[in-house]
C-alpha cells in the first residue's frame, strides 16, 4: 500500500503517498528539504512561516535538527 508511514522524529512524517516519501512537517506537505533550501538561500528562521503557511518557527527548528 502507498500510505506506509515510516518512523521519524516527532513533528516529522514520512509517507510514501505524500511528496514521494520525502520527510515532511507533520500535518503539512512541506518537505524538510524545502525549509532547508529556504534557509540555505539566506532566509532566517522567522522568515519560514511567512513563506510557508502552516509552518511555525518551531517547525523550522525541527527541520534543522533533522
Amino acid at each position: 500500500m502507498n500510505n506506509i508511514v515510516k518512523t521519524a522524529p516527532a513533528g516529522i512524517v514520512v509517507k510514501q503517498a505524500v511528496r514521494f516519501g520525502k520527510p515532511c512537517i507533520k500535518g503539512t506537505r512541506i518537505a524538510i528539504t524545502d525549509i532547508l533550501n529556504l534557509l540555505q538561500r539566506g532566509y532566517g528562521l522567522s522568515d519560514v512561516p511567512v513563506q510557508y503557511d502552516g509552518i511555525t518557527i518551531a517547525d523550522a527548528k525541527i527541520a534543522l535538527r533533522y
